[in-house]
């Protein structure tokens, strides 16, 4: 039970610990808050009497559980909760849904995904998540007015992964655009098919640690192959190595093309490719 409120909630043991509290201490104050209101008015304890008990509690819940939540450093989480609980009870569609890009280097497909999604209504990108301090990327963050987080990598692989900023800023879908580092289990459990990652080759053949940039450019050009070009794939625990969602090639020109022309002819597809498939991935979840 407590395993599938973590994953359902995008939360680590800790902070679980802390929600049920403020559950449970939110809840008992609600009733005698609700109780004490009725009494203060001098209501008689009868039939009429409980349904306006029902009434009032079910009024200053949301209230009281934010309170609480300020002490025990919930308040992001209770905030996201009551909004969730509030568009299902009044069937409000097509909320806004929120993306994390990862991001390690210039950031070419971060900045068209943001256009891309720059007058959106229902899809935005919220944060841009970077490990490399000297990365473009953050760049292009500030000059979006977009918030960033610059991740440590003993926090990243070792704590958290980073759940808990997520959750504050509220992200539904990650999408990977350059980033070099594996994704921990912590992360791929919490967003379970909600991580998707562009390599710049096909995959199977040319994909793993180390495949990435030159390297993969140069790897296809050195094997002579007549093709490459882009596979667009959910996220697991292991290199290039989820479910793929979309292949778009490109041909390589013999003795014409070498991995810089390559990776020339790979970012047009991926400029052309990656945030339509993105928003059909989100249009989903709606």
């Amino acid at each position: 039970m407590f395993q599938k409120l973590k994953h359902r909630w995008k939360v680590n043991n800790l902070n679980l610990v802390l929600i049920i509290f403020t559950f449970a201490i939110g809840g008992s104050l609600c009733g005698k808050a609700g109780a004490g209101l009725l009494n203060f008015f001098e209501i008689e304890k009868n039939i009429l009497w409980w349904v306006i008990y029902i009434i009032t509690v079910t009024i200053i819940w949301p209230f009281s559980v934010l309170a609480v939540s300020i002490p025990f450093g919930q308040f992001a989480f209770f905030k996201n909760y009551l909004q969730k609980m509030g568009q299902r009870m009044f069937k409000q569609k097509g909320s806004t849904l929120n993306i994390a890009i990862f991001a390690s280097g210039a950031g070419s497909n971060a900045q068209q995904i943001i256009h891309h999604f720059r007058n959106n209504k229902s899809i935005k990108v919220k944060l841009i998540v970077c490990n490399n301090p000297e990365a473009g990327v953050l760049s292009i963050a500030k000059n979006e007015a977009i918030p960033h987080i610059l991740i440590e990598k003993e926090h990243f692989f070792n704590q958290d992964g980073y759940l808990l900023a997520l959750q504050q800023h509220q992200i539904d879908f990650i999408v990977l655009a350059g980033f070099l580092w594996k994704v921990p289990s912590a992360l791929i459990k919490a967003y379970p098919n909600k991580i998707i990652n562009i390599h710049p080759a096909l995959l199977p053949k040319y994909g793993g640690k180390g495949m990435y940039g030159q390297h993969v450019h140069k790897a296809v050009i050195d094997a002579k192959e007549l093709q490459s070009g882009i596979t667009i794939h959910y996220v697991d625990e292991l290199y290039d190595h989820g479910n793929t969602i979309l292949q778009v090639t490109c041909n390589i020109e013999q003795g014409l093309d070498d991995a810089e022309s390559l990776a020339k002819k790979v970012h047009i597809l991926e400029h052309k490719h990656y945030a339509t498939t993105i928003e059909e991935l989100l249009h989903k979840l709606q």
